[in-house]
């Protein structure tokens, strides 16, 4: 029987997805995320061909298409029945070779090591981290890599913009802290996070001018600045992306139940 926390994260997830909802009031922060959806669709590009790939999460599928044309063969899969009947019709109408399951991301139905690619976008603040990590490292192969891009918790105004907005999130929705990366250290050898869209916030207001994409330029390279010579900074970005490798055996990641981090 499902628990209290996922069927309240399916029912929320159901009703967007089946009423196509527009939301509205956080698109205008989408108009910045250039440079992240570059970097992780290089770094997918780079590593996906001939080789199985899994996007955890993946709603409609709407990105799931772009890992097919990089050459993976490719799996999605969502909590949600509403989704996974709507990514395979757009998958079958465009002709695409893809598997989608309706499947809960925190006991998934695949065998150890069945992956060399695990990617997922705003998928593990939705989760019990222990036990997504933990599924996550029992299903990428040792020589496997998983790549997630995830919002951060830490910074007082988005907080606020998140507290002021109730209506667009589940109530267990945890944007990601630092110590949730350490946590994800117990199941991968390596964690790698690089932070994006700090000052880089600051040109929303513009993103109707004609300079506003060199604006966002610029902003981006002063962030990647800042982060680097001052890496405390990065847990007051918008969104972070994980590169980790080298799953441990299970023996040595039993879950600790705790899931949400400081």
């Amino acid at each position: 029987m499902m628990d209290a926390r996922k069927a309240r994260e399916k029912a929320f997830h159901e009703q967007h997805y089946a009423e196509d909802v527009r939301w509205k009031a956080v698109d205008k922060y989408y108009s910045i995320i250039e440079g992240r959806a570059r970097y992780w669709e290089d770094f997918l590009r780079a590593r996906c061909a001939g080789k199985r790939v899994l996007e955890y999460g993946c709603g409609e599928g709407n990105y799931t298409p772009r890992l097919a044309e990089f050459g993976g063969a490719v799996t999605g899969i969502d909590l949600s029945e509403t989704a996974m009947q709507h990514a395979q019709a757009a998958a079958r109408a465009a002709g695409l070779q893809v598997e989608f399951r309706a499947m809960d991301a925190e006991a998934l139905e695949f065998p150890d090591q069945t992956f060399d690619v695990i990617c997922g976008n705003a998928i593990l603040h939705h989760l019990d981290l222990d036990q997504s990590f933990a599924e996550v490292a029992r299903t990428l192969k040792p020589d496997g890599v998983a790549i997630f891009m995830e919002p951060l918790g830490h910074n007082p105004l988005i907080n606020l913009r998140r507290r002021m907005t109730p209506q667009l999130r589940t109530p267990d929705e945890h944007p990601l802290k630092m110590s949730d990366f350490t946590l994800a250290r117990r199941y991968f050898d390596s964690v790698e996070i690089r932070a994006f869209h700090l000052l880089s916030l600051t040109a929303v207001p513009f993103r109707r001018s004609a300079g506003f994409p060199r604006l966002v330029a610029i902003l981006d390279r002063i962030d990647a600045t800042l982060f680097r010579r001052l890496p405390f900074t990065m847990r007051y970005a918008w969104y972070a992306v994980a590169v980790m490798s080298g799953p441990r055996p299970a023996a040595a990641t039993a879950p600790a139940k705790s899931g949400v981090g400081d």
